[in-house]
């Protein structure tokens, strides 16, 4: 079934709508504690939530983990919730990911709304299902597919965004631009845009296009047994680096790289984009011309980590717990134009070390 995506001007309306069409015996509203501090007072005052039970839990992609899961189940479970209660997922993608997971495994499933309220829960993580928690050090290690019954999308929050998060959601934004077969006008419009001085009216529409891409790939295969994959560009060498800067450089033999920190999502995103456009000039006759447009705007607009060949064998271990392998083999999407999907690509360590000697050179 398709996800009912609402790109909202009505935001009070719509909350209700999603409620009513439910009618939950009791609703909670789950947030981090940045979410509740900047984007609860949006909504809170809707008569539609009066009686709503607050669940709050920290913030940050370290805490997308089992002891929230659990403290998420335990106010469920002590606020009397049964299968015909509902949750409304405000925040994040960390928020609609632990919160979608927390609902869709609470008594066998509740019901469970997302609000997201960073751009890039709103073009990525809060559509399409995927729901999870890290764990063992890994990125979304546990987790179903499960589709919230409705997502409401409505660009007001990101006035409250921080300039990082900003540019975190819009590596996703990219990615869909480079993966749309309809057109590569999307493409060319993304490269050009000022992130850093954003024209919020713009930004509406073409966070509607962005997850139009992202809806229409998603319908086309829910369970990510094909074309989905498309999805995926820049993601298996983008949670690596996000996997190592989540563990602040630690390498396989127990030293540190120096000056790692941890990074947003969308920054490992942009960084792996950079990497299996590489690959994809070298396997599958990708435009360079495109492909070096894309690395300048990333490279002006992301910066880089400070990565040294000694940290190459680590990310190379890291690559090769991606979801998307299969019998220990790398699989990479890339691309052979804008829109040209080529899923389950392979790439030799040699290889891999080239994309990675690419990113730290251009």
């Amino acid at each position: 079934m398709k996800q009912k995506v609402i790109i909202s001007t009505s935001i009070e309306q719509h909350i209700a709508d999603a409620i009513n069409d439910v009618r939950p015996d009791r609703l909670f509203i789950l947030c981090d504690d940045v979410t509740a501090r900047l984007c609860l007072p949006h909504i809170q005052s809707f008569p539609i939530l009066s009686g709503a039970r607050l669940v709050t839990i920290a913030s940050g992609d370290a805490n997308k983990n089992l002891d929230a899961l659990a403290q998420v189940w335990t106010a469920l479970q002590e606020g009397g919730a049964t299968r015909h209660s509902m949750m409304v997922n405000l925040g994040g993608g960390m928020v609609t990911d632990l919160g979608g997971f927390a609902a869709s495994t609470f008594k066998r499933g509740i019901h469970f709304i997302n609000i997201p309220t960073t751009l890039l829960s709103l073009v990525d993580a809060s559509v399409g299902g995927k729901t999870g928690i890290n764990f063992g050090g890994l990125k979304n290690e546990v987790g179903v597919f499960n589709t919230s019954d409705v997502v409401i999308l409505d660009t007001r929050f990101l006035a409250t965004l921080p300039d990082t998060e900003m540019r975190s959601g819009y590596a996703e934004m990219l990615k869909h631009g480079l993966i749309n077969p309809d057109t590569t006008a999307m493409w060319r419009e993304l490269v050009d845009y000022d992130i850093s001085r954003p024209d919020l009216a713009a930004l509406q529409r073409m966070v509607a296009e962005s997850v139009a891409v992202k809806e229409h790939v998603v319908e086309i295969d829910p369970l990510e047994h094909g074309i989905r994959k498309a999805l995926n560009l820049g993601h298996t060498a983008g949670h690596a680096f996000e996997s190592f800067a989540m563990s602040n450089g630690r390498r396989d033999d127990g030293t540190h790289a120096p000056g790692i920190k941890p990074i947003p999502h969308g920054y490992a995103v942009a960084y792996g984009i950079i990497c299996e456009l590489y690959l994809s000039c070298v396997k599958t006759a990708f435009p360079t011309d495109i492909m070096h447009t894309t690395v300048r705007y990333i490279n002006d607009h992301y910066g880089k980590m400070p990565l040294t060949c000694d940290d190459y064998p680590t990310l190379f271990n890291l690559m090769t717990h991606d979801k998307k392998n299969t019998a220990g083999i790398i699989n990479f999407t890339l691309l052979s134009s804008i829109g040209g999907i080529e899923i389950n690509r392979t790439a030799t360590r040699e290889e891999i070390y080239e994309a990675l000697d690419f990113y730290r050179e251009n």
